[in-house]
């Protein structure tokens, strides 16, 4: 499932095409992806102006000039495409050919944006992502937002935030990181790089990292830094790109050549005088990779 950064580099690869662009018309292929369309959904999107492109967490939120918001998530294999008139771009060193299979395009958005003319098109083979329409008004308090901690990009995540909700739990690292009350769209590789360029074990309780007077520790206050950092770094690369998610472009994410943790399972620890080999265990059905030896 792509993660935060694969999903901010999709935001990113939309906003000059769409961002601004009036929706001329749309194609819905068929009635449902993960669970059915918004009902009416063409029909109340048709001639509305893009006034925004939003990301929360690992969602997409396009705002429209009429006080709805189309809900986007890419489920497990879904992906924009930009097809301009006669032509369809894909620059970039690390190219992946696009999916032509027209089977899998269920929904086409077509565009105007000051008289030039796009289409912008999401395929998914899997169809677990989804689109919903949802009011404006009401997006902070929806099911899918209401209970999000603060993202990883923002400064909202800082080592005292972290401190004060860390305190008191007993769980493993690894666990109370993947709790999108606490940090929203941090998801299981990140998680892994994080803790290990901050040294710190996947099964390490909580709490151990929080002071006796409910200050962050030295290792906490490192790994939130981590945290923003390989966040950024995944962005500033185009995110990972796991299987089959690809760019709006076309492009494949090169994040995943400088995974450190991640998969590595077997593989000489990178960090500096570490001699020890990066391990494999599972947690809550997800597979943890670090480095026994210097992760504690």
């Amino acid at each position: 499932m792509p993660e935060l950064p694969e999903v901010e580099t999709v935001r990113r690869g939309l906003e000059p095409v769409m961002h601004g662009a009036t929706i001329i018309n749309a194609d819905q292929n068929r009635p449902d992806l993960r669970f059915p369309f918004s009902e009416n959904f063409v029909a109340r999107i048709k001639d509305c102006k893009i006034t925004d492109i939003k990301r929360r967490s690992k969602y997409l939120i396009f705002v429209l000039d009429n006080d709805l918001t189309i809900i986007s998530h890419l489920g497990m294999s879904g992906s924009f495409r930009i097809v301009k008139e006669n032509s369809e771009d894909q620059p970039g060193d690390f190219a992946h050919e696009k999916s032509k299979d027209g089977k899998h395009d269920h929904f086409v958005f077509h565009l105007d944006k000051n008289g030039h003319r796009a289409k912008v098109i999401y395929n998914d083979p899997r169809r677990f992502g989804f689109m919903l329409l949802v009011p404006l008004n009401e997006l902070d308090e929806h099911a899918y937002f209401k209970d999000l901690g603060p993202e990883p990009t923002g400064n909202g995540v800082s080592s005292e935030y972290l401190a004060q909700k860390l305190q008191t739990k007993s769980a493993p690292m690894k666990s109370v990181l993947l709790d999108q009350r606490i940090i929203a769209g941090l998801g299981n590789i990140y998680v892994c790089e994080a803790l290990w360029r901050a040294r710190i074990s996947p099964e390490r309780k909580a709490s151990t990292l929080v002071t006796k007077g409910g200050k962050p520790s030295a290792k906490l206050s490192s790994l939130t830094t981590h945290i923003h950092d390989v966040i950024g770094d995944a962005i500033r690369a185009g995110g990972s790109t796991l299987n089959d998610h690809i760019q709006t472009d076309g492009k494949m994410g090169y994040f995943q050549h400088q995974f450190n943790a991640y998969g590595q399972e077997g593989e000489r620890c990178q960090h500096e005088n570490c001699k020890g080999v990066i391990a494999r265990i599972t947690q809550s059905g997800r597979s943890s990779f670090y480095c026994p030896k210097c992760q504690t």
